[in-house]
Order: C-alpha cells, then structure tokens, then sequence
C-alpha cells in the first residue's frame, strides 16, 4: 500500500547554487549534505520545503525543458511576494496556460538546471469543482 510521497530528486550541475535557489523561493531548509562522500550515485544535498523530502544530486543538467514539473500550494494572498522571489532570481519564468475562473493561479519558472517548478494557489477539490459540468 502506499502511504504517500517519499522524497523528489533533482540532478543539478550545481549543489551550492540549487541552495541558493531552493532557499530563496521556497524557504528550503537543509537537513543533510553528503559533503565529499557519495553514498549514491554522487553527492548529494536533502531539504525539507514544507514537509516535503527534496533531494539534489550532483549530476548533469536536464538537456531540454518540458512541462513535467512539481508543484508547490501557496496561499492565493502570497502570490505576488512569491512572484518577486522568483523574479529576483533571475530565472526564466514560463508563461502560465489559460485558466479557467476558480481553479487558482500559477507561477511557473524553470531552475538553472532545466527543471519546471509551479507554485500554485489551488487546490484539487477547487478544481475539481471548476472542471464538472453544471447540473
């Protein structure tokens, strides 16, 4: 049986600047650093971002981007100072898909290693909501 979500694994060609990046835009706390030694495949860095395990491995970075992503809820009423994190980093920020009124707002942004991350509003109830025909 499962009992939810383990951990999300990202490999970045860049352990010091992932940080910076994890800290900045999601309050990452970090709780493990393999320094030199390689447990796994190489080394690697955890961090809590609210509750949730995130791991970063030394590796290469993702050679293209796509639209697979991760997606982090915020409070709708945080939404801009969220937005001024991720702008301050000087990262690309994708334009968001068309939306349909109810199902929440979203920032999408890639990190400097290709990855797609959103910070989202909604929730699944709410767009669940949204998304059924009216009775």
């Amino acid at each position: 049986m499962i009992e939810g979500l383990s951990h999300i694994t990202f490999i970045v060609s860049d352990l010091d600047r992932m940080e910076a990046f994890l800290r900045a835009i999601f309050d990452a706390e970090r709780v493990y650093d393999s320094g030199a030694d390689t447990h796994s495949l190489s080394r690697e860095r955890f961090f809590l971002i609210g509750g949730v395990w995130v791991a970063t491995m030394e590796g290469d970075p993702l050679e293209s981007r796509s639209y697979n992503h991760v997606a982090f809820k915020i409070p709708d009423s945080e939404f801009d100072a969220y937005e001024r994190r991720v702008r301050e980093q000087g990262v690309s920020v994708r334009v968001g898909r068309s939306r349909i009124a109810g199902e929440g707002r979203s920032l999408y942004f890639h990190d400097h290693d290709n990855h797609l991350f959103e910070l989202h509003t909604g929730t699944l109830d709410e767009r669940l909501a949204v998304y059924s025909p009216s009775e």
